[in-house]
């Protein structure tokens, strides 16, 4: 415990910088994700503050941060529909949370590491491209779409793209003039020559991004006002001012609703699809951490369900690990949970107190960020990368990465992870078995595991073999030995004796029960 505290303060100078930038991040997502859930913006808030002052504080890892969901906005925009309501969807919110504990229990957080790296990677550098596309509209004064800056959302990838096209067209000189300006001066933040000076290292990039923006826009105001950025290009936040007023913007489950049998289905749907998605950014976090940590799994599905239910018994949205926050806290330079954490307790000092001052801050500043995050997770060097790799390794990269843009993200993994399988179970399956040639003697060897899935190349080997010859069959380095592969190996040598083909049998026995025990 000791050793863990003093972790934390040695590393503060570092946390509390990184904790701003995912709070000035975090901000205008919360909103925007409520927004296209068709739920009160309000509950946007209260996820993202459950996420940082709680969930970062029962998860295991140092680095992931937690809040609304931009991929479980369609499922909560249908629910709330199906449900009737908005407390019909907090109740099946608090029951999801109840499930992924006792997932949690259960041991399933190990699914995440049956994830490839290349799955992962694509994910991040898809999620990059979608950063990239997605905060273009922002970063030009083009916002005709409030909806997500995470995902898709109920968007098609088409629209998308035609929406990006749009907003290179129909650019703010205002707006654009502070994106330029504020990626200009989070790249040379983000360069060796700043790094050399501790005392400007210690200023984060990203709040100088945003001093920026208010600073350009205020004067604007007073002495060009063509430029001035309008209201809609700002953040907008409900202006609270006490802590009563925060407590009358909570909404409690409607508890009536247990009667109702789709509130069931719903619980499940949510507690899997975020599960999921939080084993994927958990997994995604650890190879982006510099001091390459691993968090426990199972842990964080019981961390991710207690937030659930403290945040259906709020009024606030599902919440899951974040990859863009918790990509936002490592680039800033968090190193453990107290940037998380700072980033939750920010979210509330704000909404509480400062609302009038953060309405102040253009949407470009925080496109700005995004852009400058997208970038770092889609770089041209991480596909080059994956291409020297190799086939193996590219395809289901790339396959990832485009599965993501076209369809959304839990589809797209899918899809990529049916490439990954595909490529391992290409390489593998001819590695399995093989067949050599001597004159008349042969010699098949079965290597490692041996599945019902090489039972044809088996069979394609078997019929290679000449009449009249020798055969040895050595399975002395399979590990495993299907039973298929067993029998089909058994019916062979019931018609080899026809053929005039002796056999012999090394490393594993053929009985008349067909037993594949290894010798």
């Amino acid at each position: 415990m000791t050793s863990q505290l003093n972790s934390y303060m040695k590393h503060l100078h570092q946390d509390l910088p990184a904790g701003i930038v995912v709070f000035l991040v975090a901000l205008p997502l919360c909103l925007g994700v409520a927004l296209a859930s068709g739920a009160p913006l309000f509950s946007g808030i209260i996820a993202g503050l459950v996420g940082g002052i709680l969930v970062s504080w029962a998860s295991g890892s140092q680095l992931s941060v937690s809040g609304p969901a931009a991929g479980l906005t369609v499922i909560v925009f249908e629910a709330i529909e199906t449900l009737g309501g908005f407390g019909g969807f907090l109740l099946s919110l608090v029951l999801a949370g109840g499930l992924q504990i006792i997932l949690g229990f259960l041991k399933a957080g190990v699914i995440g590491a049956f994830f490839p790296a290349s799955v992962i990677k694509g994910m991040l550098a898809a999620i990059g491209l979608i950063l990239i596309i997605k905060q273009t509209p922002h970063a030009t004064g083009y916002d005709a779409s409030f909806e997500g800056d995470e995902s898709y959302m109920q968007e098609s990838a088409e629209s998308s793209f035609f929406e990006l096209s749009e907003a290179l067209e129909a650019i703010t000189p205002g707006v654009t003039i502070v994106s330029a300006v504020a990626l200009l001066i989070l790249v040379i933040w983000d360069s060796g020559f700043i790094k050399q000076f501790k005392l400007l290292k210690l200023i984060p990039g990203p709040l100088l991004a945003v001093i920026w923006g208010v600073s350009f826009n205020t004067l604007a105001v007073h002495f060009a006002p063509e430029m001035m950025i309008g209201e809609k290009h700002l953040v907008s936040l409900p202006e609270l001012g006490s802590t009563a007023n925060f407590i009358n913007q909570l909404r409690l489950p409607d508890f009536t609703a247990f009667s109702n049998p789709k509130i069931y289905g719903v619980a499940m749907t949510i507690a899997i699809i975020a599960s999921l998605e939080t084993l994927l950014s958990i997994e995604a976090v650890d190879k982006l951490d510099p001091h390459k940590r691993v968090a426990p799994t199972n842990r964080e599905l019981k961390a991710q369900g207690l937030g659930n239910m403290v945040s259906g018994l709020m009024g606030g949205l599902p919440i899951t690990a974040v990859i863009v926050r918790s990509s936002a806290n490592i680039n800033a330079g968090g190193q453990t949970k107290i940037a998380s954490f700072l980033h939750g307790v920010l979210l509330l000092v704000s909404v509480l107190f400062f609302a009038k001052y953060l309405n102040m801050i253009p949407l470009a500043c925080l496109a700005a960020i995004l852009l400058q995050t997208g970038y770092k997770l889609a770089k041209p060097a991480l596909f080059v990368e994956f291409y020297r790799k190799g086939w193996n390794q590219f395809a289901p990269f790339a396959i990832t990465v485009v599965a993501i843009l076209f369809t959304d993200l839990l589809l797209g993994i899918a899809i990529g992870m049916a490439a990954g399988f595909y490529f391992v179970l290409k390489a593998n399956f001819h590695a399995a078995i093989t067949l050599t040639q001597h004159g008349d003697h042969y010699l098949l060897r079965l290597h490692k595991d041996v599945s019902f899935l090489n039972k044809a190349l088996l069979r394609k080997h078997l019929s290679a073999v000449s009449d009249d010859c020798e055969l040895l069959i050595d399975g002395s380095k399979a590990l495993f030995i299907d039973q298929d592969i067993i029998e089909t190996i058994a019916d062979f040598l019931l018609a080899a004796p026809d053929r005039g083909i002796n056999v012999e049998i090394q490393g594993f026995s053929v009985s008349a029960e067909m037993s594949s025990s290894p010798h």
